[in-house]
Order: structure tokens, then C-alpha cells, then sequence
């Protein structure tokens, strides 16, 4: 039930104004002057505060600026008399949702009080989900490695100098470089990620730089490109080693002149963008095999940052599960699950060839699968020691074919739905089924479907 505060010096508005909102299902306190108000949301929170501006003693604007002081997280309207509008005005440049004049229309002031409480709801809502970006948005580790990553990042951060972020796949390069545009002058500007190895060659051109009407068959309006779309901001080259030379060449040239021309098109368009590039692959061998330019690699490589293996790093892994062990349990609506130390133990002696990307699998796989609340070294059999040790077998050598089959069966879906990201379109579509067949075998094999987002 959401709770309301009426302050106002008028005892018969207040009495008229809590009886309308009680009638509507709130909950209501009232309060005659502005010391009174701050020492109620002192003992408790309110949704809504509909404030008065002439009080006894402190006014309602000195009021309102007391509660934006102490943070008060509540939807405020003000109550303006006749005259008053110009004061209101102020009100709202001061954080104030609404105002309402008097003499009070009891409907309006309950339509004004349901819209101050959405708007409350959609500013709670919104906290959550970037506090949710944040937490996934986190590098997380405290080993030297990792202290010696976040000082490159924050030094390389503020500048406008172009990031080369090599490493290995899955040990967080784009995290990395989202991280670089969060710390930057361009924070407030857009982040457009490129795939450079999974746009197709005869695509790329017009991905990066978009294309005029006309240009080729299909191209029936202009389309700005990634790089005018990063204008005031970064752009992303992930996996830049896969770039053909063709597109190479004119990467570059947007980097000399910061202009660049749509496909079809000749008007020259500048482009004011902070270039950050990954890839896996060794550039200087690439350069010396012909497939990749020189004069590129040297214009990106201004500020190289190596992103370690997680392997280099077995400190990490216990603060990296518990990490994953809540953002993935959040996903999927249910309670964080406990590592006893020999299966944190089990995780540090597992060689991890796909990082950190296949430390988070893991974990979404125990989140489904372990069905109590304690993580053992058992349910971690199916690691192996290292890269070069197979795993364990699903199942002993003397099971029966059909649970043998049940658990390749089981095992393949899981692998889909993290492939997927855990949506159930895509994964039926990876697996060639309908929809509703996959979620027969998922509550078969007891395997819960992530909770949908709202």
C-alpha cells in the first residue's frame, strides 16, 4: 500500500485531502508545517509528499530543498494558492514532480497522486536495472594482475587515445573497453559495438558507414553507419584481426581524417569518435602473413592493454563465482547457491581454455541443475583438471543406455540455453524443435526456464 504525507496548514484541507486518498486505498499522515514533515519522513518513507507552499515557519520551497537535501526518495507536489504559480514553477525546477492549485479539486489531486506514484515506480525500476548493468558490468578480481589491468584502464580512460585490448577469447575484453568509455570524457556519449568476425564480408562497409538510397538493390532510404551512430562517443572493433584488408584500408582512413563517406554516396561526413579495438589473434604475425595492414596496427595501437587468461589469475576465481553466483541467480529468480571449499578448490585446478565467459557457464549450469542450496566437488565432476584432462564421464560405464541418453539429452539442452543467453526462441531454434516440445523436455529433465524479463 503506498504510503502519503499531506502537509498543509489548512486543517480542513487536510482532512478532506487524507479522506479522498484513504477512500482511494493509500495510506495517509498529515502534518501542518514544514518542521513537521522533515521529522516524519525522519521515522518513515512515503511514496508522495503533496507539500504546501505558504507553512508556518519554514516555507514549502526551503522544505522541499531540506528533503532533496537528506535524499528523501519520494514523488513531491506542491500545493500553490492563487498567485502563486511562479513559485510552483520554481518548485518543480527544484525536483518537484507536479503542483496542484488550490482550491483543491479532490479528483485532479487523486489523478495528479496515481501519476506521481507511477513515475516512482518506473525511477525504482530503472534503479534496479542499472544497478543490475552495474553489477554485471564489473571487473571483478583483486590479484595482481587484475590491479594491474584496472590501472592501465583508469589511466588509458580519460584520454582520447585509441585502445588495442588483445587477449585471449572470453577473458572480458569487452568489459573492458565498456569500462574505458565509462571512465571517459565520452561516458554521456553512445558505446556502439562492432563484430567484425560476425558481420559478413559484403555486409561490413555498410555496417560501419552506412549506405545512401539507391546503393544497392534493397537500399530504399539512407542508413547512418556505426561510426556516425558513435558520433560524440566510442566505437568497438571487436575482432578487428578479422577485418578484410578492403575494409582495413578504409577504417584507416577514417582514423587519418575523422571523415568518411556512405557506400553510394560522395558527401563527406566528419565523424568525431574514440576508437577501442580487440581481438585474439597476434597482429604482428598477421601483419607479417599479408592480413593485416601496418600502417592500421600502428594507428590503433596507441595504448595497448593486455587482458590476462584466468588461468594467471586462480585468486580471482572464488570472488568471480560468487560474482556470477548472484547475477545469474537474479536471472533466474532464485536463491544464490553455496561452494563448499573443495568445489572452489575444484574450480581454482580447472584450466579454463574460455576464461571467464566459461567460468559464468558454469555457474548458470550449477544454478540449474545442483537442486540444494550447497555446491560440492561432486557436482563439479564434469570439469576436468586441466585442458588437457578429459572430463569425467556423464555417466558411470555401467549405466543403462536410456539414462546414458537422458543425460546427453539433458547435458546438450543446457549447453544451448547458455549459448542463447537462456531465451527459449532461440534455443528451440538452435535445436531444431518447437518451443513447446523443448519446454516438455526441460520440465522432464527438471530443468527451470529463465524468468522472462520484464
Amino acid at each position: 500500500m503506498a504510503a502519503i504525507l499531506v502537509v498543509d496548514d489548512e486543517p480542513g484541507v487536510r482532512s478532506s485531502v487524507a479522506g479522498v486518498l484513504r477512500d482511494e486505498g493509500f495510506e495517509v499522515d498529515a502534518a501542518s508545517t514544514g518542521e513537521e514533515c522533515l521529522e516524519r519522513v525522519a521515522g518513515r518513507a512515503y511514496d508522495v509528499i503533496l507539500l504546501d507552499i505558504w507553512l508556518p515557519g519554514i516555507d514549502g520551497l526551503t522544505t522541499l530543498q531540506r528533503l532533496g537535501e537528506r535524499r528523501v526518495d519520494a514523488q513531491v507536489v506542491i500545493i500553490s494558492g492563487h498567485g502563486n504559480i511562479e513559485s510552483a514553477v520554481r518548485a518543480i525546477k527544484m525536483g518537484a514532480f507536479d503542483f496542484i492549485e488550490k482550491p483543491l479539486s479532490l479528483e485532479k489531486t487523486v489523478l495528479v497522486v496515481r501519476n506521481a506514484l507511477r513515475r516512482r515506480d518506473l525511477e525504482t525500476e530503472n534503479r534496479a536495472l542499472r544497478a543490475r548493468v552495474d553489477r554485471q558490468d564489473t571487473m571483478v578480481g583483486e590479484s595482481p594482475a587484475m590491479a594491474r589491468l584496472r590501472e592501465q584502464v583508469a589511466m588509458a580512460a580519460p584520454t582520447n587515445g585509441r585502445v588495442l585490448i588483445l587477449g585471449e577469447n572470453g577473458t572480458g575484453k569487452e568489459l573492458v573497453a565498456r569500462t574505458i568509455h565509462q571512465l571517459s570524457r565520452r561516458r554521456l556519449g553512445p558505446f556502439v559495438e562492432v563484430n567484425c568476425a560476425a558481420i559478413p564480408e559484403e555486409l561490413i562497409e555498410t555496417e560501419l558507414f552506412g549506405h545512401v538510397k539507391g546503393a544497392f538493390t534493397g537500399s530504399v532510404a539512407d542508413k547512418p553507419g556505426r561510426f556516425e551512430q558513435a558520433h560524440g562517443g566510442t566505437i568497438f572493433l571487436d575482432e578487428i584481426g578479422d577485418m578484410s584488408l578492403k575494409t582495413q584500408a578504409k577504417v584507416l582512413r577514417v582514423l587519418q581524417e575523422q571523415v568518411m563517406e556512405r557506400v553510394g554516396g560522395t558527401q563527406r561526413i566528419k565523424v568525431d569518435v574514440r576508437v577501442l579495438a580487440a581481438t585474439n589473434k597476434d597482429l604482428v604475425a598477421e601483419i607479417r602473413a599479408g592480413r593485416f595492414r601496418e600502417d592500421l596496427y600502428f594507428r590503433l595501437n596507441v595504448i595497448p592493454i593486455f587482458v590476462p587468461p584466468l588461468r594467471d589469475r586462480p585468486d580471482d576465481i572464488p570472488l568471480l563465482a560468487e560474482h556470477f553466483m548472484a547475477v545469474v541467480a537474479s536471472e533466474y529468480g532464485r536463491r544464490p547457491k553455496r561452494l563448499v571449499p573443495e568445489a572452489l578448490a575444484r574450480l581454482q585446478q580447472y584450466h579454463w581454455p574460455g576464461n571467464v565467459r566459461e567460468l559464468r557457464n558454469t555457474i548458470e549450469r550449477l544454478i540449474i541443475m545442483v537442486e540444494g542450496d550447497t555446491i560440492t566437488a561432486q557436482d563439479l565432476a564434469f570439469l576436468g583438471r586441466d585442458a588437457g584432462t578429459p572430463a569425467e564421464p556423464l555417466v558411470p560405464a555401467t549405466g543403462r543406455l536410456a539414462e546414458a541418453r537422458d543425460q546427453f539429452e539433458k547435458d546438450y539442452i543446457l549447453r544451448a540455453l547458455a549459448a542463447a543467453q537462456g531465451n527459449m526462441s532461440k534455443t528451440a531454434e538452435m535445436l531444431g524443435v518447437e518451443r513447446s516440445n523443448l519446454y516438455k523436455k526441460m520440465k522432464a529433465f527438471g530443468i527451470a526456464p529463465r524468468r522472462e524479463e520484464g
